[in-house]
């Protein structure tokens, strides 16, 4: 006679249950794709022409200007932006968790609205606010400087998506840092200030510590989301002027779509970034996560 499965046994084959389905939602699309453009790297051609060539793809690459110089596009946003955002992300997100500070809820919607944003429209109103005769050049005419021609310049036109980039993704970030603030427990900064901590003191000594976990979690994010930018080198610049703000994301869909296709280097450019994100991710968690 069969023994009779024990509770823990039927909670056990219960949830495998319950995760099977997505467990195989999960390996059908998105690491079979992977483990595909992994060995689809390895080749060229298409089709029954395919044929075996080893690590020639990824030899290509460092040969390749274009996709240095969109390495190096990446690279530039990915060292400028994230440190900036992530900063002011946690500056917004201590003021506004100041009890002093009235009409919190509208201030925060307001710093979070960006990411909500269209990213057509946000595109739109950037092309517009920093055309020639746009606004942002008006502004400049107000303090006597001559108007920049934003999006024909190489330098003018990275720091716009650099721009676009912190107002677009700041609040997103604010959120996580905002909810890290509020599990702090009060008392903490009450006996900060009686023995007569300043706000800085606070901040550097406190607030960040504490927030380790969170701030490790919004630097893998950011960094994730930069290495793969692609929606403002299109919308934004077009990867333009030339290819001076193109990114490695976008030179994958021109690269599979635009040109010539060849799925191979793409796929090659595809692994290249998913290594450098887990090279970072790795290193990140590594410096930042100090835990036993």
């Amino acid at each position: 006679m069969a023994k009779k499965l024990t509770l823990e046994r039927k909670q056990s084959i219960v949830g495998w249950g319950f995760l099977l389905p997505a467990s195989l939602l999960i390996f059908i699309f998105c690491f079979y794709p992977m483990l595909q453009a992994v060995l689809l790297s390895f080749k060229r051609g298409n089709n029954a022409a395919e044929r075996w060539v080893g690590f020639a793809n990824y030899t290509r690459l460092f040969k390749d200007k274009v996709f240095l110089e969109c390495l190096f596009n990446t690279v530039f946003y990915f060292v400028i932006q994230v440190p900036i955002m992530l900063v002011l992300a946690l500056i917004l997100a201590q003021m506004l968790n100041s009890p002093d500070v009235k009409c919190k809820g509208i201030f925060r919607t307001m710093i979070f609205l960006p990411c909500a944003t269209s990213l057509v429209s946000y595109s739109m109103i950037f092309k517009s606010l920093f055309a020639s005769n746009g606004f942002i050049n008006t502004m400049l005419g107000w303090i006597n400087i001559a108007p920049i021609d934003w999006f024909n310049r190489t330098w003018p036109a990275r720091i716009v998506i650099i721009i676009a980039l912190v107002w677009r993704w700041t609040g997103y970030n604010m959120v996580f840092y905002l909810a890290g603030l509020q599990n702090i427990d009060g008392s903490i900064y009450e006996a900060a200030t009686i023995d007569g901590c300043n706000a800085f003191q606070k901040l550097t000594k406190m607030t960040i510590p504490l927030l380790k976990p969170t701030i490790l979690l919004t630097a893998i994010m950011s960094t994730s989301g930069t290495l793969q930018l692609f929606d403002e080198s299109v919308n934004l610049t077009g990867g333009g002027p030339g290819k001076a703000t193109m990114t490695l994301a976008h030179y994958i869909y021109s690269t599979t779509f635009e040109n010539t296709p060849n799925f191979n280097y793409a796929a090659a450019i595809s692994v290249f970034i998913l290594i450098c994100i887990s090279i970072l991710s790795f290193i990140q968690m590594k410096v930042g996560d100090k835990r036993d």
